[in-house]
């Protein structure tokens, strides 16, 4: 397995402004004046990056996979992270070590405060510096939020980027539509650069075609993988769309080959197999009962999971634990996701804004009968998985953020 342990999680309060203080504030100008202060440790790493809405990071760590198989001395910028802060920045096969990162930001805090960066910005002015300083062949940029103006766009070369699918989600900064979306993300292009895409819908398509003649991108369409009995590869992430996801993985890695990096076609087969990603459609256990983990936070990767449960089999009621994010658009979720006999738990997630039971029942009276507060007090989530894994039937799922998935994930038994 090339994924290492989740990290421990690592206090950065001290170092680290409170994102829901300062909030969003996309643009470059800031980060690109600190990182000149700082020595411009973004022109000593050769970088590619991958930008979208869903399938970002299972794209990344196909590719990590594929640069590990091959020899490449790899890092991985991510985000956002479960469970630790230091999951952001993957140096090889190990995470960056609370240590490191502490002393990173530390070095960094004078100039951020002295062009007002925002929270991942100084963290993205912290990991260039890291992967400057680590020796590697290459490092893999995965965007924040948007494209255009995300603080990875501030590396100034990258020849390869993949784009995962695009849909609608952070409409408060992005735009109300799928073309605005899709413009935002599409300002990742660059003259000259090679861009894999695979199916988007049609107005999406549109505008990343329209960008790619605008800047001198060569982008490239791309169906997914083959499936396993139709001769196609193994996987070692589950869900029918991460073929489509491994496609693009793919398409990166050989266009890093053609330009010179020595990617086998045997390391693509076996970095595939090898990708390990918590969260994506995971199966794990609580005191000995199996449930499924998926960070479907929108409403296309609510459709995903629903296709990949039904895909899995399994008849009757099906108990959910569900955590999302006030912004987001719940009940589109829960109408995709919850079937006629279903019982979903709408938990709290600490620390942010989030919808409640009743306020989903009232934008649902439909589905007010299939929905209950989750646990208050102490122990909460304990009771709540207590309750999630107290019957026979479909596998019980706990999906709705990320945020979410990372409270759940230290209360489980650990990994075999």
């Amino acid at each position: 397995m090339l994924l290492p342990p989740l990290p421990t999680p690592v206090d950065l309060d001290d170092l680290l402004e409170p994102f829901s203080r300062r909030g969003v504030d996309l643009g470059l100008d800031r980060l690109r004046a600190a990182l000149q202060e700082g020595g411009n440790p973004q022109e000593r790493f050769a970088a590619v990056q991958v930008a979208g809405t869903n399938g970002k990071g299972s794209i990344c760590t196909f590719l990590h996979s594929i640069l590990r198989q091959a020899g490449l001395r790899v890092g991985t910028y991510r985000s956002p992270h479960l469970v630790s802060w230091c999951e952001r920045i993957q140096l090889g096969d190990a995470w960056i070590t609370p240590e490191q990162l502490r002393d990173d930001l530390r070095r960094w805090q004078a100039i951020g405060r002295r062009h007002a960066l925002t929270p991942f910005e100084l963290l993205t002015a912290a990991a260039f510096d890291r992967f400057a300083r680590s020796d590697l062949d290459l490092v893999i940029l995965e965007v924040g939020l948007g494209g255009r103006l995300d603080a990875t766009t501030a590396h100034p070369r990258r020849p390869v980027i993949g784009l995962a699918s695009i849909g609608l989600d952070h409409r408060e900064h992005l735009g109300d539509t799928l073309a605005a979306i899709a413009a935002e993300k599409a300002g990742v292009m660059t003259e000259a650069a090679h861009v894999f895409s695979g199916p988007q819908d049609p107005e999406v398509a549109a505008v990343l075609e329209a960008e790619a003649r605008r800047c001198g991108s060569r982008l490239q369409w791309l169906e997914p993988l083959a499936e396993v009995s139709a001769g196609g590869p193994i996987l070692g992430l589950n869900g029918g769309w991460q073929r489509r996801n491994a496609a693009v993985a793919v398409a990166m890695a050989r266009a890093l080959a053609r330009q010179g990096w020595t990617i086998p076609e045997p390391a693509i087969e076996a970095g595939l197999a090898a990708a390990r990603w918590p969260g994506r459609l995971e199966r794990r256990r609580w005191r000995g009962r199996e449930l499924l983990l998926d960070g479907a936070h929108n409403p296309p990767a609510a459709l995903a999971l629903a296709g990949g449960l039904q895909a899995m089999g399994g008849s009757g009621g099906r108990r959910w634990l569900l955590g999302m994010q006030r912004h987001k658009q719940a009940p589109e979720m829960l109408q995709a996701l919850l079937g006629p006999a279903d019982r979903a738990r709408i938990v709290p997630i600490p620390g942010h804004r989030c919808w409640d039971a009743a306020s989903l029942a009232a934008a649902l009276p439909g589905q007010a009968g299939h929905l209950e507060p989750g646990s208050e007090g102490d122990n909460g989530l304990e009771r709540d998985l207590a309750w999630l894994t107290d019957m026979d039937g479909p596998l019980p799922v706990v999906a709705g953020s990320l945020h979410l998935l990372g409270q759940m994930i230290p209360l489980l038994d650990p990994e075999p």
